[in-house]
Formats: structure tokens, sequence, C-alpha cells
């Protein structure tokens, strides 16, 4: 009798198993199609994934905000990859860095940076998912707010953001820009360890003339830590004298190697105008994930293409990654 207990318990349990093989194996299946539904992607663990954020618009700058998944192409060092995660980035948490150019070239220029960067915060922030760092530079630079998604925090250090007292000017402190190294420094000291969607704002002229780095430097590190750089260029056209400088070339660099944008103030367009627009741009961007077709066997930097088959449309993203083992 205990035999056939023992028996009929086998089976059973054998039946069970059966059962829960059948489950996984349909629920194996289902997940490439769950992955495509326009929610928020799910990444496999032990699966490299590149994420990649595309914004797209039309030729007069418009943004398009109807793309469907089969409206996009991937290529990776010219081969067609398969996208696998689609999501369109209106509710995925941000993470958002606010760099400040606080040399002495800024000086007539800091307060209306000072005012519209709030603004600006205050508009985009949603405090129960995104998170905004400060950091302001001159000669050196530091983190004046480490992130936070607190409004009040942020209004509390921004109104300490300013250019060098003469006081620091004679002991030689400030005197210099070092745009290159900050943007390094808020790449790897702060981007590299998050996973959400990362992006820079530089507010500078885009002059650096006391960064150990160089712009190839700076970008590759911002491309390292998947970070998007939008800059805007604010500069004083008198604060260079006759010929000054120009960090247009620079900050139009760091903007396209990215896949972020390049801005620039002017009569036509202030500072809360773009502002507004990259508001606009971060509301309204597309995450596209692959897994490369072929094994990384030692860290490289990859070429990326992504482009939609609708005609007469811009896409913007960065234009190489990081590959790495995991």
């Amino acid at each position: 009798m205990q035999a056939n207990r023992t028996s009929g318990g086998n089976r059973n349990a054998a039946h069970l198993y059966s059962r829960r093989q059948w489950f996984v194996s349909a629920l194996l299946a289902a997940m490439p199609a769950l992955a495509n539904d326009d929610q928020e992607p799910t990444f496999t663990t032990g699966v490299k994934v590149v994420n990649i954020l595309a914004t797209v618009s039309t030729k007069k700058g418009e943004i398009v905000r109807d793309l469907e998944q089969a409206d996009f192409a991937v290529s990776e060092n010219g081969r067609p990859q398969e996208i696998r995660y689609f999501s369109r980035e209106t509710g995925l948490p941000l993470t958002l860095g606010l760099l400040i150019d606080t040399s002495m070239s800024q000086r007539r220029l800091i307060e209306s940076e000072r005012a519209a960067s709030f603004r600006f915060i205050d508009r985009v922030l949603r405090e129960d998912k995104d998170q905004v760092f400060l950091m302001q530079f001159d000669l050196s630079s530091f983190v004046r707010q480490p992130l936070t998604s607190s409004r009040k925090d942020l209004e509390a250090a921004l109104n300490l953001v300013d250019t060098p007292t003469m006081g620091e000017l004679r002991m030689g402190v400030g005197d210099g820009t070092s745009l290159y190294d900050t943007v390094i420094k808020a790449s790897n000291q702060i981007m590299k360890q998050r996973q959400d969607r990362k992006a820079l704002i530089l507010l500078t002229d885009g002059v650096d003339n006391s960064s150990d780095a160089t712009v190839t430097d700076a970008v590759e590190a911002a491309q390292r830590s998947d970070t998007i750089i939008y800059s805007i260029l604010f500069a004083d056209p008198a604060a260079y004298g006759f010929g000054g400088g120009d960090g247009r070339g620079v900050l139009q660099r760091l903007s396209k190697d990215t896949g972020g944008g390049f801005f620039e103030v002017s009569k036509q367009k202030t500072i809360d105008q773009i502002f507004a627009g990259i508001e606009d741009e971060l509301r309204s961007q597309y995450s596209l994930g692959f897994v490369s077709d072929q094994p990384v066997r030692s860290a490289e930097f990859r070429k990326l293409q992504v482009s939609t088959k609708r005609k007469g449309l811009v896409v913007r993203a960065r234009d190489r990654y990081w590959a790495t083992r995991l």
C-alpha cells in the first residue's frame, strides 16, 4: 500500500513539473512580444542591451512623436540589428545634470542663467521620478548640489552659483574655464552610476582654457556613460574683446556626437525659449534597444546609425557606444 502511494506521489509530482515547464516555456515565448509593446522596456539580466535615445523631427525642426518600432532601423558598424525593445520616453525617470559656467566671461550673464535654470527645473522636474544635480565650473569645478528631487534644494543651490569674487581672483582661484574636465567629472562620477535616461545641459560660452583633457576626451566620457549633452551657447560678446573666444564648434561637437542638441541664445531666441525646447525634447524621445549580433571580445567603441523609414524626417541619436563584456 505504501508503495502505491509513493508511486502515485511521483506521478503527481511529475505532472506538476510538466505543467510548470509548460508555463515557463509559454512565458519565455511571450517575452519578445511583451518587450515590443509601447511600455517601459524590461531588460533581461545576463544580456548586454544597447539602449539608444533618439529624437525625431521634420526638416523644419518640428518634433515627431507618433512613430512606432517598425518605423526605425538600427545598425552597428554597418550591420543591421534587430530592435528588441522600444518605448516612447514620456514617463521613464530622468537623471539631469545642469553644468553652469561661472568663469569671469559669464559675469554679466550669470543672473539670467540662474533665473532661467530654476524656471526650467521647476517645469521639467517630477519629484516622484526625476533627479537633478548642479555643477558650476571655472578654473575648477565642484558639485554645488548633489542628485536630488527637491525643488527647494535646487533653488537654494542655484542662488549660490556665482562668478569668483575679486578676493578669489587675487588668490588665483577661479581665473579660467575647465569645460572638458567638468564634462568628464560629471560623466564618470555621477552619470556612469545611473541606469535611467541621462542628460547633461551645458550653459557656457564654450571656451576652455584650463582643462587637462581635450574635447575628444569629454565626448568619449559622455559616450561611455550613455549620456547625451544639450549645449546652450550663452556668450557675452564684450568678454573677450575684439575677435573674442568662440566656443560654437566645441559645443556643436559635444552635442552632435552624443545625440543631444545645440542651441544659441540670441535676440531671436531667449534662454527661456531654449530651455522650453529642451524640455519638449526630453518628453518626446524614443528608446530603442538591441543586442549586438557580434560578441564583445575586447572593450571598444562601435559605430551606431539610427534612421527612420519615413521620408523627410531627421533622427538625432548618438553615433557610437562603448561596447564592453559583461
